[in-house]
């Protein structure tokens, strides 16, 4: 797998200063937690399953989940199930792994993981793991118990993707001793948990709420004081940390605006006017600005429920020329000792000390996204990549 490696290849040469590297679901965990991307969710109950996989890897989706929780209704959860055995089957027969996005499974109890691998059969080969709802210490040790009797069945690494999303976390009397007993599950597993996911849409329903097209989760104050906290204590840069995941974002197609677009018409050239148009119509530009809100607040990648959503999400996620050579710069082993550096774009100060976990952070996203050329931005990379 590769990012933007379903685009042609002399397409990529002009977008490219470093191109995004190979990977499988046999890389580190390293690697496959930056390489996540837009999660693409897709209810599994679907009669189309197989063929939905392989459309959407043909389309540049590196991972997926196959719901058997919150987006099926309860009485389907046997035939979903029985659906989801017959699909991978199907998939085995027909592709490789290589030939297929990160595939997880999400459960609803912990009684689910052993038993559907053991039900996959030989076809577990094609699963990386699992995501895990409403995870809390109490809750989630019996899920990440099961995950281990589960790899003992397959003979293979299997992946935990915890959600966060449970009224514990959210309420703010029960939220700091809920995060402590997060972080110790975790920590216990933290060979095994591949990313920490946020379910922003629970966290409004306990509150009767439901953001707006032309907002985002940051425009939500009790959603952004949540992520503030996990990030605080689950995302830190000293090495305690996990990868977090940005939120869902629940829009299509916006009926109409109560605000003005929120994309701005300088980064498109008159060219590219129709893109921003389209953008705009089928309400991208509040994805595009919460996309860019999640990296600020100190997550990657995000949950995704719309195929339409997965191009935006990677193309904002290619590193600049700029944050490139700042983050070379910072990283360089004779600024071991610190100091001030003026960036090579004559427009910033980079600190050495105080910017080397971002730096860091920048040159792992540069591996898997890859970096764009100097005269390339997200609005070419956008159209690089949209179907013919």
């Amino acid at each position: 797998m590769r990012h933007f490696g379903h685009i042609a290849p002399e397409v990529q040469e002009r977008l490219f200063f470093q191109k995004p590297c190979d990977f499988t679901a046999d890389s580190s965990p390293r690697v496959l937690a930056s390489a996540l991307g837009a999660t693409l969710y897709s209810p599994a109950t679907r009669e189309k399953l197989a063929d939905d996989i392989l459309k959407q890897a043909g389309r540049g989706v590196v991972s997926m989940v196959l719901c058997l929780e919150d987006s099926i209704a309860d009485a389907d959860v046997a035939d979903a199930e029985e659906n989801l055995v017959r699909q991978f089957a199907d998939l085995a027969e027909r592709c490789t792994v290589g030939e297929l996005p990160l595939l997880f499974v999400r459960v609803r109890t912990a009684e689910q993981i052993p038993d559907l691998v053991h039900r996959l059969g030989a076809s577990v080969r094609l699963l990386s793991g699992f995501v895990l709802p409403k995870f809390t210490e109490e809750r989630g040790i019996p899920f990440m118990e099961a995950l281990a009797d589960a790899e003992i069945i397959s003979g293979r690494r299997l992946f935990a993707m915890p959600v966060l999303e449970s009224p514990e976390l959210l309420y703010r009397e029960s939220r700091v001793e809920t995060l402590a007993g997060i972080f110790r599950a975790v920590d216990k597993y933290r060979d095994r948990v591949l990313a920490l996911r946020l379910g922003v849409t629970d966290f409004c329903s306990a509150y009767g709420l439901r953001r707006a097209p032309d907002m985002t989760a940051y425009d939500v104050q009790i959603v952004a004081s949540v992520i503030a906290d996990v990030v605080n204590v689950l995302g830190r840069a000293d090495g305690t940390g996990f990868t977090v995941t940005g939120p869902v974002w629940e829009y299509f197609r916006v009926q109409e605006r109560m605000f003005k677009p929120q994309l701005r018409r300088s980064p498109f050239t008159p060219e590219a006017e129709d893109l921003r148009a389209a953008l705009i119509e089928h309400d991208m530009d509040g994805l595009l600005r919460e996309i860019s809100l999640d990296r600020a607040n100190g997550l990657q990648g995000k949950t995704c429920i719309h195929p339409s959503h997965v191009l935006p999400v990677h193309a904002l996620s290619v590193v600049s020329h700029e944050e490139f050579s700042d983050a070379q710069d910072i990283l360089r082993p004779e600024q071991d000792g610190g100091g001030v550096l003026r960036s090579a774009y004559t427009n910033k100060m980079n600190e050495v000390k105080p910017h080397r976990a971002w730096a860091e952070r920048t040159l792992q996203r540069a591996e898997v996204f890859g970096v764009a050329n100097e005269d390339v931005g997200f609005v070419e990379l956008l159209a690089a990549g949209l179907p013919d």
